[in-house]
């Protein structure tokens, strides 16, 4: 009866190990061992990623290795499209100032008597807005300290540089544009040089003005058929 008894009484060693807390099991997977759609789905998302990116930076254009890897063929033809896509924004502030040009154009020529002040106001305005800070003496403090501290304020310095980043810079149509882009900013300086020397609120006086600003609406037309060209539209 003593040995019974004694048997109900747990040990030491036997009270420790049911007292014990459990250990923590940590499950750590190998890449082999992780079930295949949990692979599919990170990889989709790490595509999806540089995708996007992609098309933030339309003017970074992957390695062929790097195009392999995402799963596309030809990146540098999608951006391209992409470009194509776009470029009516692109080109719409070239449109707005051969807008802003022909109506200083018709303010100059569409009649014979002097201008008022409001008029001249009118037309500074316009020749500004056609400039697009192409031209640095008509531009703001603003623009100015932007410039200075390197910042590209030029908006048609800066169209150039879009249109024709699929380019190599060697390429012909890049440097038909970029020569084209200087011919319009120095047709703006001239005309903006003529403008503020020339008192224009004389009708006897406007021709020359006119002219140059017939003149810069020839040199935009250029330069947009020189920004099309190197989107191949």
């Amino acid at each position: 009866m003593a040995a019974a008894g004694l048997g109900l009484i747990p040990s030491a060693s036997t009270l420790t190990t049911s007292i014990a807390p459990k250990p923590v099991i940590t499950h750590t997977y190998s890449h082999r061992s992780l079930p295949q759609f949990l692979l599919r789905f990170k990889f989709s998302r790490r595509d999806v990623s540089l995708l996007s990116f992609l098309s933030l930076m339309p003017s970074y254009v992957p390695p062929p290795s790097t195009a392999f890897t995402i799963g596309i063929s030809g990146p540098k033809d999608w951006l391209r499209e992409q470009k194509k896509k776009a470029a009516k924004f692109l080109l719409a502030p070239i449109d707005a100032s051969r807008e802003s040009l022909r109506t200083a154009y018709l303010l100059l020529t569409g009649t014979d008597s002097d201008l008022s002040d409001k008029e001249m106001e009118e037309f500074r305005r316009l020749m500004r807005s056609a400039a697009r800070d192409c031209v640095s003496g008509d531009r703001n403090s603003f623009v100015k300290f932007q410039a200075n501290t390197g910042v590209e304020v030029c908006t048609f310095r800066l169209i150039v540089k879009n249109a024709s980043s699929l380019l190599d810079d060697r390429n012909p149509v890049k440097l038909e544009a970029e020569a084209i882009l200087s011919d319009l900013i120095s047709s703006f300086t001239s005309l903006n040089v003529v403008a503020n020397e020339t008192d224009i609120r004389q009708a006897s006086c406007r021709q020359i003005v006119s002219d140059a600003l017939t003149d810069a609406i020839s040199s935009l037309n250029k330069f947009e058929q020189g920004i099309k060209d190197c989107l191949e539209i």
